[in-house]
């Protein structure tokens, strides 16, 4: 038995009806992306130790449909690039399997698992050019990759990124896109406030409402009323 078929009879043994039916409040039921009920507090702690997993394990375990084991692999990918112990190598292999199988990474928690550590992480001292391909995506995980892939950088103080990112999807459609935004801003903004103000001032008038409110949920209050009035 390979470490990839390991780890997918090792989730499934944790399986209950009970965890299943707690994902119905997040995500509608679909048959080609079936939940098999583990906690994902359960699968984070299975990731810690797979960290080594071979990008062809990590790859067997994106193409399977079951949410849980395409979590584990996304666990994996970002704990394994996010380590200290993690060599350059290790996490280019990791950077180029996420953005060649992002096919499989196609909801908002997948996403959310990797593209800080795996993404961001790998182009902190790299061309960041790549952010904005997939920016202009047409698919919406690869824009919310873009954008939360700067995280990585905001941790080092480096707001460009996030704004340049923002300014491009600031009418993004997709309210996970949306979500992401607001998160981003919000960020950069405990940085650079002037920065944030001038972004949203420029843009409050178009601005999904969800992203616009989490982007100045670190605003004094009666600066967030004014920028409201402003949609």
């Amino acid at each position: 038995m390979t470490a990839a078929a390991t780890l997918v009879a090792t989730l499934e043994a944790m399986a209950t009806p009970e965890e299943r039916e707690k994902y119905t409040r997040y995500f509608p039921p679909d048959a080609t992306a079936p939940f098999i009920g583990v906690r994902m507090g359960a699968v984070f702690e299975l990731a810690k130790t797979a960290l080594e997993l071979p990008a062809t394990e990590l790859e067997a375990l994106l193409e399977q449909p079951t949410h849980e084991v395409r979590a584990l692999a996304c666990s994996i990918m970002g704990k394994s690039a996010a380590h200290r112990r993690t060599t350059d190598d290790r996490r280019t292999e990791l950077y180029e399997l996420y953005l060649r199988r992002h096919d499989r990474i196609d909801q908002w928690d997948l996403v959310d698992l990797a593209a800080r550590d795996v993404v961001g992480r790998h182009l902190i001292d790299r061309d960041r050019t790549p952010l904005a391909r997939l920016a202009a995506s047409g698919f919406w995980p690869e824009r919310r990759t873009a954008l939360l892939a700067t995280f990585a950088f905001l941790k080092r103080g480096e707001v460009d990124d996030a704004f340049g990112l923002a300014e491009t999807l600031a009418d993004d459609p997709e309210p996970f896109v949306q979500k992401a935004l607001g998160w981003v801003l919000r960020s950069a903004g405990d940085i650079d406030r002037q920065r944030l103000i001038a972004f949203v001032e420029a843009h409050a008038a178009t601005m999904p409402r969800v992203a616009l409110r989490a982007s100045i949920e670190h605003v004094p209050k009666d600066e967030r009323a004014r920028i409201l009035a402003m949609r």
